[in-house]
């Protein structure tokens, strides 16, 4: 809040997090960097001047992999990271809706943030999205940021400019603010290329201004917010009431080494294992969901049957009920120990996916379920024949039309038979049995 005689204090946790980021980003990082202050004189800054890295900057020269989309051509892109730097945030405007006056949260100012700055390697709004997206899975899956964006976790600048091509230099220079969605960003750049490159074909390229603007979701497009301060109006001087900040190899190294799997690290060996873009895009996008998965092929090695049970049952079942995979009441164990029910022949798969659904709701274990529901798949012979032949016994109209050459009614006898069974006949033994009967001279 900028009162007199308080001294902003840095907090271990805050270079940690810069560190692991900037390892994750495959940054080099400097061992000694430094804070500077940035001058600008704006309502939620009420010190006139915000704490951050200007020169030396924690972590520099880094990248980052995206896997894109298959619905946008799919490819791997790699994006490059100019910068990552500590600064403090600032507070939080709310405009109100008459807009004769504005008000200030100052809650906000002060905590610790990390701005990552990337290589203009973009080209479509879809490319920015996804690299946004990509740095969510990062900091969520090293735990440095839940990376929410509706709640300010996550904010996104985008800057956009144009050349023609051949040129080598970029042209002007338009930021765009309020981005609360990565889908808005990447409409949002895309209504700003169009619009810049029919200025510029219509000879109107001075028109293009260094400035901000914003993105109104209404109306689609983006407006002009305010003309853009150039580096010089910031006057940065080194923050005099921070020490520098010094790194020793050992520290870093001790980091390097508590990294998790990362999501460009998993989505490989998801690959390797024989997984499809779709199923790898979908398991490694999130990070329980990703646990959850390699939990459950730990003890029962199906990888495509859990990665069909998880993207397809589970899936719905969370969505639906609006529950994150943390919240539903199956454990890994269970769901292994359901698949490898269905593969040994225990249970039928259409009973396995009554079982996941009372697993999920209310819990319990699958060996449980199946003795006190008395679900063991039938596959005795001599007890399929009996059925059998109750279900022959009781439809002799159906079996005169199966023997008169309507043989579609195979899936009659097969459905009574197994409505008779309460689900537990094996099906593969019942239609054996069940060819042989109705095709049997009377």
């Amino acid at each position: 809040m900028g009162l007199p005689g308080a001294l902003p204090v840095l907090n271990s946790k805050v270079i940690k997090c810069a560190v692991m980021l900037g390892l994750a980003l495959n940054c080099k990082l400097s061992l000694s960097s430094k804070f500077d202050r940035k001058q600008y004189f704006y309502p939620d800054l009420p010190k006139g001047y915000q704490i951050s890295q200007f020169d030396i900057p924690i972590a520099t020269n880094g990248f980052i992999d995206v896997d894109l989309p298959l619905e946008f051509g799919g490819g791997h892109r790699r994006f490059g990271i100019t910068r990552v730097h500590m600064e403090e945030d600032a507070g939080k405007l709310l405009h109100t809706g008459s807009g004769s006056y504005s008000q200030v949260d100052l809650n906000r100012a002060g905590v610790p943030l990390l701005e990552i700055v990337s290589e203009p390697d973009m080209r479509t709004g879809i490319e920015a999205a996804e690299y946004a997206a990509e740095l969510q899975r990062v900091v969520r899956y090293l735990g440095v940021s839940n990376g929410n964006m509706q709640e300010g976790s996550l904010r996104c600048d985008v800057n956009v400019s144009i050349r023609p091509i051949g040129q080598l230099e970029f042209g002007t220079k338009v930021e765009i603010k309020n981005l609360n969605s990565f889908s808005a960003m990447s409409r949002a750049i895309d209504f700003e290329i169009a619009r810049q490159a029919e200025l510029y074909n219509q000879g109107q390229a001075d028109e293009i201004v260094q400035e901000t603007r914003l993105w109104e979701e209404g109306a689609q497009k983006t407006v002009t917010m305010r003309k853009k301060e150039g580096l010089a109006d910031y006057r940065y001087f080194p923050e005099p009431d921070l020490p520098e900040v010094v790194l020793t190899e050992e520290y870093v190294n001790g980091i390097r080494d508590s990294l998790p799997e990362l999501p460009e690290m998993k989505r490989r060996r998801y690959e390797e294992m024989g997984l499809t873009m779709q199923d790898v895009l979908f398991l490694a996008n999130d990070v329980n969901v990703a646990e959850f998965f390699d939990a459950t092929i730990a003890k029962v090695p199906d990888i495509k049957l859990a990665a069909n049970w998880i993207m397809g049952d589970i899936a719905a079942y969370m969505k639906n009920e609006k529950l994150s995979i943390n919240e539903i009441k199956l454990s890994p164990q269970e769901l292994s120990e359901l698949i490898a029910s269905i593969k040994s022949g225990t249970i039928s798969g259409k009973i396995g996916k009554e079982i996941l659904l009372e697993l999920m709701e209310k819990g319990g274990t699958v060996k449980g379920l199946i003795e006190e529901k008395d679900l063991v798949q039938i596959v005795d012979p001599v007890e399929i024949e009996k059925i059998i032949d109750k279900v022959i016994a009781n439809n002799p109209k159906q079996l005169e039309q199966y023997r008169g050459g309507k043989t579609k009614l195979q899936g009659f006898f097969a459905g009574q038979v197994m409505k008779e069974s309460k689900g537990k006949a094996n099906p593969g033994l019942v239609n054996k049995i069940l060819i042989e009967k109705l095709n049997a001279k009377s």
